[in-house]
């Protein structure tokens, strides 16, 4: 695995059902709003879970950034529905079971599932940072300053 986007790259567009059923796309979030995309291996993982606390956690001052959340694994929408009910999350997790949104975005690993990345898509839908590879512990305060930094 090995992210090949890259700032100022347009990001992939994409469209997929979210665990409350409703079908989210990119075009649908930029313009008004910078995307935090998060690629996490597996619903109900002691590091995913982690992770999506974590974010759920930070929503509020994400928020304050014009940010908005959204995660995607290759997990489908009922094991997603599960997670987020579980662990009190508010925002999509996508349901990316043909692995096509981690394909695009160049984080499908060759077991099938996404790794662990982070995509930085600003209003204009151009990609302001990746990381290809998220440490869970303090990633969510390094979202919160590279958007301080870049917008």
């Amino acid at each position: 695995m090995s992210a090949s986007l890259k700032p100022g790259d347009r990001a992939p567009s994409f469209s997929a059902l979210s665990w409350d059923g409703s079908t989210i796309e990119l075009s649908d979030l930029t313009g008004s709003y910078n995307v935090v995309l998060f690629f996490y291996v597996r619903d109900n993982t002691s590091g995913c879970i982690r992770e999506v606390r974590a974010l759920r956690d930070a929503l509020a001052e994400l928020k304050k950034r014009s940010a908005v959340v959204v995660g995607v694994s290759t997990d489908g929408v009922e094991s997603h529905k599960r997670f987020a009910t579980n662990n009190e999350l508010t925002f999509p997790l996508l349901a990316d079971s043909d692995g096509k949104i981690a394909t695009a975005y160049g984080v499908l690993r060759e077991t099938g599932r996404a790794g662990r990345a982070t995509f930085l898509i600003g209003k204009n839908g151009v990609i302001l940072h990746a990381w290809p590879k998220v440490s869970i512990t303090g990633h969510a305060g390094d979202i919160m300053a590279k958007l301080d930094e870049l917008t």
